[in-house]
């Protein structure tokens, strides 16, 4: 009977089997306080399925919590949005390298400190034209070279249009950093410095997190935010509106504060795609910064301003 009991505790400090409760059925209870000395009961008894098959009646102070699982399978994560083809516009006539947006995606996402998934470069197109900022994300391109070079399908291109990266599958090649044009991506080279509590979590090529050591991270536009109908994280911490994020087949984007026609505002801004003439077919476009709202003020804290 003891070696009974044992096997019973062992599955319900592992894998509690959740919703097996079933009323009017005869009830045993596993263990008592005696048994756990350290654990005081709570009264309040809980209904469970044994290995067995049996129903047994516990304490739900006996009960460790069931570790936080992903919001969805790996395999719908990696599949996408269906019905959307999602699309990012910075403003560069609203930036002010406030770097709210940076901050933001580096808190959400634990980066390791001293790296950037979203770089707020100082450009200027020639010697006579003002500096402006410019930031930079990952492109999420419609013909991603990254993918193309990747041998262990970690970097993937969903059917929404995002491209993400599965550190389960990442081995460290780097491959897909040497093929990126728009040097987006950043590696792992030590632990992720980050609480226990995250480090605990089950990965999610969703969230991002936990970070790894010895793979490549990168911007993800967020999907799980956009998955339950939020902003990117870098949009909504944006103070300027500076980032617009939206559904190019509904041919909207937004800011949180303005909604704009995707089509009209490119057309009308004269928007543009770096580095266009590649082929990899951008999904991040930029508007020219012209009739600016903030002067150019540069800080000791970032490099001399690049040529466009």
């Amino acid at each position: 009977m003891k070696t009974n009991q044992n096997s019973r505790r062992d599955f319900l400090a592992t894998s509690l089997v959740a919703g097996a409760a079933l009323a009017g059925c005869a009830t045993k209870n596993p263990f008592t306080a005696e048994e756990i000395p350290d654990v005081k009961p709570s009264g309040e008894m809980v209904k469970l399925l044994s290995v067995d098959g049996e129903i047994i009646e516990v304490d739900k102070a006996f009960l460790k919590p069931v570790p936080e699982l992903p919001s969805v399978m790996n395999t719908e994560a990696r599949e996408g949005i269906t019905g959307k083809k999602f699309v990012m516009v910075i403003d560069l006539s609203r930036c002010k390298s406030v770097k709210k947006c940076q901050t933001a995606c580096n808190h959400m996402h634990h980066i390791h400190p001293g790296q950037n998934w979203i770089k707020v470069y100082p450009m200027q197109e020639a010697e006579h034209t003002a500096p402006y900022w410019q930031p930079t994300t990952c492109m999420h391109c419609d013909e991603p070279p990254c993918v193309k070079v990747c041998p262990v399908d970690a970097t993937f291109k969903r059917k929404d249009g995002i491209v993400l990266i599965d550190s389960d599958r990442c081995v460290g090649c780097r491959f897909c950093m040497a093929a990126c044009p728009y040097s987006t991506r950043v590696f792992n080279w030590e632990e992720p410095k980050i609480e226990k509590e995250i480090l605990d979590k089950p990965y999610s090529c969703e969230t991002s997190v936990p970070q790894k050591k010895g793979t490549v991270g990168k911007c993800d536009f967020c999907p799980d935010m956009v998955r339950q109908g939020n902003l990117p994280h870098c949009v909504s911490a944006c103070p300027n509106g500076v980032f617009m994020f939206g559904d190019i087949l509904e041919d909207t984007v937004t800011n949180g504060a303005e909604t704009f026609r995707f089509s009209d505002l490119i057309k009308d801004k004269a928007g543009y795609r770096l580095m266009e003439d590649l082929g990899t077919k951008p999904s991040v476009y930029y508007l020219p910064p012209v009739n600016r709202n903030f002067p150019f003020e540069n800080k000791a804290d970032v490099e001399e301003p690049k040529k466009g």
